[in-house]
């Protein structure tokens, strides 16, 4: 279990966090209230169709029309189930709103839909003759943990671990923690489809996008804080 992470600077609430939990619950929740059948096509309608959106065959009205490109953004809001849902919103939070202090609200929505929009722009690439939409923040997390790393290299994650009977607390480096999870993500891009329909390249993807971005942006949030 996470507890608090450290923090380098405290401001004003991370607006850009809350804002992108409360539309995927929102999303979510409208979701639900759609019949099983409405509900899946608004789903293929808005998700990340790999054998659609890259159909060269298409015309580039219709592509422009049906708004092809934009679902690479619209599927990062949108999610298969409750434990799909919690399980990155969990992860956005943890790693976000550490991640959104240093970088500002602007910069690190920027971040969150840039990473997103790439990873399930890779992720199509890697299966392009798929029919099954990629759907789910999944990429755009991984970008935010990939943010973390670089912003905090040296941070310290607080563990809660069962030990028999009792509840231990303990610290452990950041950077081995999400380096493990990397290589599992990594791991599952080659026997991913033995665990289910999941874009793992997506995952990668987005990580190593939110280490570069970070990395680049750095400089500029070193010189804000010296002001």
């Amino acid at each position: 279990m996470f507890v608090q992470l450290p923090s380098r600077r405290r401001g004003g609430p991370p607006w850009a966090t809350l804002f992108v939990v409360a539309a995927c619950v929102v999303v979510f929740l409208w979701l639900t209230t759609l019949p099983p059948d409405q509900r899946s096509a608004t789903i293929l309608r808005w998700g990340t169709v790999p054998a659609t959106l890259l159909d060269a065959q298409a015309p580039w009205l219709q592509q422009l029309l049906e708004l092809r490109a934009a679902r690479l953004v619209t599927a990062i809001f949108i999610h298969a189930d409750w434990l799909h849902l919690t399980g990155n919103l969990l992860f956005l939070i943890v790693f976000g709103v550490p991640a959104e202090r240093v970088l500002g609200s602007l910069r690190f929505f920027v971040l969150f839909v840039a990473g997103g929009t790439l990873a399930n722009l890779f992720g199509a690439w890697m299966m392009p003759g798929t029919s099954a939409p990629i759907i789910g923040s999944s990429g755009a997390v991984s970008a935010v943990v990939g943010a973390y790393l670089g912003l905090f290299p040296r941070a310290r994650l607080g563990l809660v671990l069962p030990l028999g009977m009792f509840l231990e607390f303990v610290r452990v480096p950041a950077m081995l923690l999400i380096g493990f999870w990397a290589a599992l993500q990594l791991l599952f891009t080659y026997v991913g489809p033995a665990f289910g329909a999941v874009a793992w390249w997506t995952h990668v993807t987005g990580f190593l996008i939110g280490i570069v971005l970070a990395l680049l942006a750095r400089p500029a949030i070193a010189r804000r804080l010296r002001q």
